[in-house]
């Protein structure tokens, strides 16, 4: 459950084409409790034929895409974007197409051809067309896609694989899981059936179809190369990570098991050309069924909110803290008043479990709170001041309050600590936002490898709040290979770990 870094981020990107010229000539977009399938509503319950046995040899997936390809739908959308003459004509930020490569050729082409927007005038609208794929979960006409999918469409149209057509309506999208739920005006339709996807195994083969690049009902096939994968895109979603080829147009898509059994929607690719490179990212469908429960009683989603900002748990930080091994969350912040200040969490504390569930990556975290109802009663384990101890909260509602973004972790250095410090003054405490602390007006050696800078305010050491240079300097001299600064910089508090001589 390995959170990819910083220079990752820029390279994951959605796999739906948008653009002006449809799926052939498109950009891309940037994307974004467990529930078996008897415990749908009973309007939502899918009539599919059981479940395929797997033998043991190869699955034979021509059996699984004969009797659920037909409830894998193509979805068109179509819309209008308003774009600033900087856009249109393209700029340093951006190709003049939302979404589009700015080495795309396209732009070009489209002001040579006279295309509307595209000739420099501020607040031109320009056509937006994408692709994307669903598949049907009620006869009566649900069907299941990607939130970015329908994003910004005015029309939405879902074809099923016997060419009929129709007009879909969004009965609402969670874009804090990347799922929406649209309905058309049919009966009797083919549905798949939904399984759990907390039985996949790693290694187990996986089979994916959709509309890649508009080629509708594409099956490609793989295995399942790891779970719960926490992506830097703010999701409060543990992925399935898979090796079958999805590609633009595949989101939305089914992810089946050899059983023939829906356990993913497919969302999300991690790639440096935009195509497929191996790596697929699929939502696990009990995330999928619960949203899409809650938009069918209520019309939105509702996600739980702890209060904290996290961050990794890496080797430094443990030997810091003295754990036994480098896992669990970081809280880096507690937001005043909220459900973990209430709980008595605090700055410094590393959350490791949460009930029964263990949290080895940060990640795991928001991805647990966010799948969690508000109002629900949580026991945490939490590691304070080298020792375990237990606190009970009851999780806040996130559309109270924006969710605090996970944080990564700083690098490390070597040799002594090398900070000079002095008292803060009550008018830099106020200006910090914080009670105490020292400011560190010059940096050299480890700390400024770390990352540590002058102007910052040191609020604690290994999770002991500083008192004065002097508890700071004994702290120092006593601990082991590397303390842990919780430090106060504009406006935010971060931890960084420091590796000593």
């Amino acid at each position: 459950m390995n959170t990819l870094n910083n220079s990752s981020r820029r390279w994951l990107v959605a796999v739906l084409a948008s653009g002006a010229l449809g799926a052939a000539g498109a950009g891309y977009v940037t994307a974004h409790a467990a529930r078996t399938p008897h415990e749908l509503p009973a309007a939502a319950a899918p009539v599919a034929a059981p479940p395929l046995a797997v033998g043991s040899g190869l699955p034979d997936f021509s059996r699984v895409t004969a009797l659920y390809g037909p409830a894998v739908v193509n979805i068109s959308v179509s819309g209008m974007r308003k774009v600033s003459g900087a856009q249109a004509q393209g700029d340093s930020a951006g190709s003049g197409m939302p979404g589009l490569d700015p080495d795309s050729p396209w732009p070009e082409l489209l002001r040579r051809f006279g295309l509307p927007g595209m000739d420099g005038r501020d607040g031109a609208a320009v056509p937006l067309r994408g692709q994307g794929s669903g598949f049907i979960i009620d006869a009566n006409g649900i069907v299941l896609t990607n939130a970015h999918v329908v994003q910004g469409a005015s029309d939405v149209t879902v074809k099923l694989t016997d060419r009929r057509e129709f007009r879909a309506k969004v009965l609402g999208a969670d874009p804090k899981t990347d799922i929406a739920v649209l309905k058309i005006d049919a009966k009797n339709l083919p549905t798949v059936q939904l399984g759990r996807s907390q039985d996949l195994q790693v290694g187990e083969w996986v089979l994916a179809i959709g509309s890649p690049f508009g080629f509708e009902n594409t099956v490609t096939a793989g295995v399942v190369s790891a779970k719960g994968r926490s992506l830097p895109d703010d999701s409060l979603v543990p992925f399935i990570q898979t090796d079958a080829a999805v590609n633009p147009g595949n989101s939305g898509g089914p992810l089946f098991n050899a059983r023939g059994e829906v356990v993913g929607i497919n969302a999300q690719i991690y790639s440096r050309s935009g195509g497929f490179q191996g790596l697929s990212f699929a939502i696990p469908i009990e995330v999928a069924t619960r949203v899409e429960q809650q938009v069918r009683q209520t019309g939105h989603a509702r996600h739980a909110r702890l209060g904290v900002a996290v961050q990794e748990v890496n080797q430094a930080f443990a030997d810091s803290f003295e754990l036994p091994r480098p896992a669990g969350a970081l809280v880096s912040s507690v937001e005043p008043g909220g459900p973990a200040d209430k709980a008595g969490l605090r700055a410094g504390d590393v959350i490791l479990r949460i009930g029964s569930q263990a949290i080895v990556a940060s990640g795991d975290l928001p991805a647990f709170i966010g799948q969690a109802a508000p109002g629900e009663k949580l026991e945490l384990e939490v590691w304070r001041q080298g020792r375990a101890t237990t606190l009970n909260a009851t999780l806040g509602d996130a559309s109270d309050q924006a969710r605090v973004a996970e944080r990564g972790d700083a690098a490390v250095g070597q040799g002594r600590l090398g900070l000079a410090l002095r008292p803060l003054a009550p008018a830099e405490a106020r200006a910090a936002g914080v009670g105490a602390g020292l400011v560190i007006e010059d940096v050299r050696g480890p700390a400024a490898m770390a990352g540590v800078q002058p102007g910052d305010v040191l609020l604690a050491i290994n999770g002991t709040p500083v008192q004065g240079v002097e508890q700071v300097r004994s702290t120092v001299a006593h601990a082991g290979s590397s303390v842990a600064l919780l430090i106060a910089r504009d406006s935010e508090k971060i931890f960084i770990p420091v590796r000593l001589g």
